[in-house]
């Protein structure tokens, strides 16, 4: 499995941005997607998720309502559209695939396979 993020950069606050996971090596339809962030000095945290052949959505309550995760069937790629940005919302982002699609997880050991990151930076 390899995953290939993408879609970073640098905006002000109250930009958008959106980052893509292009994914390959599997059938992706039988996988959960995430979406995580490591801010400077901070632990790597979860951001989003997604159940592929569902598209049933998981969200942290720092991103609801501003962020939205989905997937692309045709182009096994998952995005994370990111509206609202903020200062706060600087991170390398991270995305993330696991075959256990009965947990739709929020936490690091919830997935397999890690893409590289790609760098947010929101600025004030």
């Amino acid at each position: 499995v390899q995953l290939q993020a993408s879609g970073g950069g640098l905006t002000q606050a109250g930009g958008s941005l959106r980052l893509s996971c292009a994914a390959s090596g599997r059938t992706f339809s039988s996988y959960n997607m995430g979406w995580f962030r490591q801010a400077a000095g901070k632990v790597r945290a979860f951001v989003a998720s997604i159940r592929w052949r569902t598209g049933t959505t998981y969200y942290a309550d720092s991103v609801k309502g501003r962020f939205t995760i989905s997937r692309d069937s045709a182009k096994n790629t998952v995005y994370l559209q990111m509206t609202g940005l903020k200062p706060e919302d600087t991170a390398v982002y991270y995305c993330a695939a696991d075959p256990r699609v009965w947990m739709l997880g929020s936490s690091d050991n919830d997935y397999s396979y890690w893409g590289q990151g790609t760098q947010v930076t929101v600025s004030s």
